[in-house]
């Protein structure tokens, strides 16, 4: 089991500053309720800020101890704005417990993005070449050891004009991410007229090599429908490694709300 003690910085942000004051208050009393070791919290003054949208302007800080499946729950349901982690006890998550945590971060996030829009949006990628597809056990064995890799299997839903430029995007799209494709099979689920245009929905799985991080931004990005971890058995997790997996995750988190804040004010 892997315990952490961190900190959280919480914004609130609004154009009434009472309102602001309120929901700041309910945040860090929400958060003593929650399954970790609260060690402080220090809220700041409301500022008046230069945004038309976001007038005011607050943060919580707020340091703990807790184990790994906490405090990404907390990552997911507060979202936020800087995560900072001070200590680590231990190194090691089973595989199968891993799954679990990376299970409750697709459910998250594929039903925000459900409500505000996708995450995985990249630039055009007709210009880069097609990634390698393919690895013999030598070359996965030593990605594994040398390089800390995990292997592990992804099945997701993805949409656009057909097939092969589906599949085509995509696989430059999860090179692009820093992931090694080792196997990548599509089934056509669905085709339908919309606005005049066709498209086309697919179910893709495939077999990844990549790095804890690179993990848990695919899990957040696009939300598997399953996921399987081949090995190794037992996942190693560096501080730092943990420190840039839930950075990023947080970031994604305030992302898809910031996008909410803003549809609201509109």
């Amino acid at each position: 089991m892997i315990k952490l003690t961190c900190t959280f910085y919480i914004e609130a942000m609004g154009n009434d500053k009472k309102a602001v004051e309120t929901s700041i208050s309910e945040i860090e009393e929400k958060l003593k309720k929650e399954k970790v070791e609260i060690l402080g919290t220090r809220r700041e003054d409301v500022i008046e800020t230069e945004d038309p949208k976001f007038r005011y302007s607050t943060v919580l800080e707020v340091r703990f101890k807790g184990n790994l499946p906490d405090v990404i729950k907390l990552v997911l349901k507060y979202g936020p704005s800087i995560v900072e982690i001070e200590d680590v006890d231990g190194s090691e998550i089973e595989a199968e417990e891993l799954v679990s945590i990376l299970a409750g971060i697709s459910a998250f996030m594929g039903n925000l993005m459900e409500r505000f829009g996708s995450l995985a949006a990249y630039p055009d990628l007709s210009s880069l070449p097609a990634p390698k597809v393919g690895y013999d056990e030598e070359e996965i064995e030593k990605m594994i050891i040398e390089k800390g890799f995990i292997r592990y299997r992804f099945v997701i839903e993805a949409y656009g004009k057909n097939k092969e430029e589906i599949e085509e995007n995509m696989k430059k799209a999860l090179s692009l991410e820093g992931a090694y494709i080792n196997k990548f099979v599509s089934k056509l689920m669905e085709e339908v007229e919309y606005e005049g245009k066709k498209r086309v929905k697919l179910l893709i799985a495939f077999e990844l090599l990549s790095s804890i991080e690179t993990l848990f931004i695919l899990t957040a990005k696009y939300a598997p429908v399953g996921i399987v971890i081949v090995e190794p058995d037992v996942v190693e997790m560096t501080p730092n490694e943990l420190q840039n997996s839930l950075s990023e995750l947080a970031s994604m988190v305030n992302e898809l709300i910031h996008r909410h804040l803003l549809m609201m004010n509109q």
